[in-house]
């Protein structure tokens, strides 16, 4: 619509929007603001960045903007992840070098000849995590089965490691602009401890020629993947707001 992109979402029969992508238009702003407000709930925009939350609150000051630490998206330097330098990264060197010790393991990039066996893997994860009784997973699976399928009509990358020739755990990335690549998927099975840590710097490894900065997006306000993501000490965060209705708390 007028050159710009709108992104529209339902989850749990709750619509909401993303600003739209495009040229700024601030009457095109302003009628997904009421449609937003007609439709959806208290939090009718999600994913806005702080240039574009500005204009909004200059196009109209009674807006209200807060920050979403929920959906703030965790930068880390490529280097960092892969070589885990210093003291602050001592107890991860630690579980990443007993799993090297104590786990047979060989690492693969993702191509067309193993992806059904990361289907299969995928599964087993599916299995183990109980999927279906949780719908943030059931929706991240899907996405994650999705993007295996069309691995390549959708440009991605990934590695894979295998624990005594089973695949334990893989990585689904792509280069996101110049200086930084965005990590979609990182999954692992729990047969062998510190298999995620193994995953995390195998993957900066692979990327560590390449790009500066590695994205690995959003804890979702996660308890335990908030922890996770914070150990790893990020660069920056990437910072984003949401539109709140009026007058709600």
């Amino acid at each position: 619509m007028k050159g710009n992109v709108i992104l529209a979402f339902t989850t749990a029969g709750v619509t909401r929007f993303h600003p739209p992508i495009g040229p700024r238009d601030p009457e095109l702003m302003r009628a997904l603001i009421r449609l937003a407000l007609d439709v959806s709930d208290d939090t009718p925009l999600l994913f806005i960045d702080p240039d574009t939350a500005r204009w909004m609150h200059d196009l109209d000051p009674g807006l209200v903007l807060v920050l979403d630490r929920n959906n703030f998206e965790y930068v880390y330097r490529t280097a960092d992840l892969a070589n885990l330098p210093g003291k602050k990264y001592l107890k991860i060197r630690s579980h990443l070098n007993r799993f090297r010790k104590n786990c047979l393991n060989t690492v693969e990039l993702i191509t067309s000849q193993n992806r059904e066996e990361v289907m299969e893997f995928l599964k087993k994860w599916d299995e183990w995590k109980g999927c279906k009784k949780n719908l943030v997973l059931a929706n991240e699976i899907e996405a994650a089965h999705y993007a295996v399928e069309h691995f390549s009509e959708l440009s991605l990358r990934g590695l894979l490691i295998r624990v005594d020739s089973e695949i334990g755990a893989i990585s689904l990335f792509e280069r996101l602009n110049a200086d930084t690549a965005l990590i979609h998927f990182e999954k692992g099975l729990p047969d062998c401890e510190g298999i995620y840590k193994a995953i995390n710097a195998d993957t900066a490894a692979v990327l560590a020629s390449e790009v500066e900065y590695i994205n690995r997006e959003s804890d979702l306000g996660v308890g335990g993947l908030r922890e996770a993501k914070l150990r790893y000490h990020p660069h920056h965060m990437v910072e984003v707001y949401s539109l709140k209705r009026p007058n709600c708390e």
